[in-house]
């Protein structure tokens, strides 16, 4: 056993170097500089989160910062997205349109669609865990190519849905859109209301099961595609891709909710909800995982800055956690194998 662990760890490191370097191909201009950008939006938040319709688009102009200083400007309609957040939140993440003509020779540049994510309230708190929800998407990158790239953004907002208008300084990201997402990794997005989990492709399923065990989220699901997409390669491979983490043990959220029938008591304790694959796949993936420890550590202190020094430290006690699992042979087995779903 120790013998195929060391060669599949040789095989992975060159797997993985190769594989992000392949995910930065084709990315959208907007998503190639990690740097945070300033954008300026005007919108009624009442009417957006009012509007339930998803062919409805308000429009507006989005500012945004060059690195002299300067603003430029585009056109754009926004929409509400995400029931939950429509209903609890004060900002509801947003969906972006672009016109094709709107966005030639600027920053957004071949981009039609993009999601806006935004911290569920104003108060501080709620900052740090959409700065957690972020780095979710960041730790994905080093384990797969297949994972939507993301671009932190400082927004001032002007919300003219009331008497008057008020101002707010907030931070949040953008997030790809499926369609372009599929585009870059030559593929489609697989668009049915439920899905077979075992057509998925074996070593990518379980990738992305054990990433949402990693992260402490029971709010998916891969048979009715809930904070899931699911692409298809033109070798006919179906390959899921998480997103949405606000109710992940990772980001603790106030109001995070989870399924007791599951067995936890609370959005911290991680259970594992993978169907039972080949022995051998479940393998390579967990030494996939152990092998890519000190990257995925890597991604967290690179953003350490964005959290005080106790949330940073609670933050790195719960990755951790996780390790200390996938490690040892026998709690592997108790919390993972022996947890797998058959059905």
């Amino acid at each position: 056993m120790k013998i195929i662990r060391i060669t599949l760890a040789l095989i992975l490191c060159h797997i993985t170097g190769t594989d992000i370097l392949a995910q930065r191909a084709g990315v959208a201009n907007i998503f190639r500089d990690e740097e945070t950008l300033p954008i300026r939006l005007s919108i009624s938040m009442k009417e957006v989160k009012k509007s339930m319709s998803d062919s409805t688009y308000f429009p507006t102009v989005l500012h945004y910062g060059n690195p002299d200083g300067t603003f430029d400007s585009i056109r754009i309609g926004i929409r509400a997205r995400g029931n939950f957040r429509r209903r609890h939140c004060f900002f509801p993440p947003l969906r972006i349109k672009i016109k094709k003509e709107d966005a030639a020779g600027t920053l957004f540049a071949g981009t039609k669609n993009l999601k806006l994510v935004m911290p569920c309230q104003v108060a501080k708190n709620y900052k740090d865990l959409l700065l957690k929800e972020y780095v979710c998407y960041k730790l994905y990158e080093p384990i797969t190519p297949y994972a939507f790239s993301t671009r932190m953004v400082n927004i001032t907002l002007t919300d003219e849905g009331g008497k008057s208008s008020k101002t707010y300084e907030v931070t949040g990201f953008l997030i790809e859109d499926d369609d372009a997402l599929a585009r870059r990794l030559d593929a489609s997005v697989i668009e049915q209301a439920k899905l077979s989990p075992m057509y998925l492709q074996d070593t990518s399923a379980v990738r992305h099961d054990l990433f949402q065990y990693m992260i402490g989220n029971t709010d998916f699901s891969t048979t009715f595609l809930h904070n899931a997409k699911v692409i298809q390669t033109r070798t006919d491979q179906k390959i899921p891709i998480p997103y949405d983490f606000d109710m992940a043990g990772f980001v603790n959220a106030p109001y995070a909710t989870f399924d007791e029938s599951l067995g936890i008591r609370s959005v911290r304790e991680r259970i594992y909800k993978g169907f039972c694959r080949n022995e051998m796949v479940t393998e390579f993936v967990r030494q996939e995982y152990i092998n890519l420890e000190s990257a995925i550590n890597e991604v967290i202190n690179h953003h350490e800055s964005l959290f005080d020094p106790k949330e940073f430290e609670g933050v790195k006690k719960y990755m951790n956690a996780f390790f200390v699992v996938v490690k040892d042979d026998g709690y592997y087995k108790l919390n993972i194998t022996q947890k797998c779903r058959e059905r």
